[in-house]
């Protein structure tokens, strides 16, 4: 059996729709022992989440409804990697800020994943923020649209797990996020990247 692995090339490629966030393309993409396959997908910005651990214990989850889903899910605060120039823990930041009115004196990076790489080149950096203070009640973000709406909690890490696993909480970065932030809490926070690590893409 070889070793080598087949060269995926891009023959041709079709835009479906741009937007601001997304756009969905059909390429014409080579595949093993000849031929062509097609294969639509949807080329994203990128997103960032936050596992906000404070000194009790305790993360912040938010709850937040998504239309596509039709229902309000428990998450992390986080956002799209759109703005330019931004660094990726200054908009982790960010989001912790508009969505759970808190700053972070310590960042670091817990995990990094493809959300759904059957269809999309989305890619999530889920960063830890610890030593946790309040953004002060005059400078806090006003929260328009769905985020007007948003339930903002803390629970213990442990409990946050059990919910996972119990299917409460469903969003991939929260699932993620939670899960690699037990295992950094268990492992006494030794094996975390640096914030300013290179993003796996």
């Amino acid at each position: 059996m070889s070793n080598l692995e087949h060269r995926y090339e891009v023959r041709s490629r079709e835009e479906r729709y741009r937007g601001r966030i997304f756009d969905v393309v059909t390429e014409e993409v080579t595949m093993p022992g000849g031929g062509t396959g097609l294969r639509d997908l949807v080329r994203h910005v990128g997103a960032v989440a936050v596992v906000a651990l404070d000194d009790a214990g305790q993360v912040v989850l938010i709850r937040q409804y998504r239309h596509p889903v039709g229902r309000h899910l428990w998450e992390l605060p986080a956002g799209l990697m759109d703005v330019s120039g931004e660094e990726l823990p200054v908009a982790a930041l960010r989001e912790l800020a508009e969505e759970a009115d808190l700053t972070a004196a310590r960042v670091d990076v817990l995990v990094d994943l493809h959300s759904s790489p059957g269809f999309t080149n989305e890619i999530v950096r889920v960063f830890l923020a610890r030593d946790l203070a309040d953004v002060p009640a005059d400078e806090r973000h006003e929260r328009h649209d769905e985020e007007a709406d948003l339930q903002v909690v803390r629970i213990d890490l442990d409990e946050a797990v059990a919910m996972v696993l119990a299917g409460e909480i469903t969003n991939a970065s929260a699932v993620a996020g939670l899960l690699a932030a037990a295992r950094a809490r268990d492992t006494g926070f030794t094996q975390l990247r640096r914030s300013d690590a290179p993003l796996s893409r």
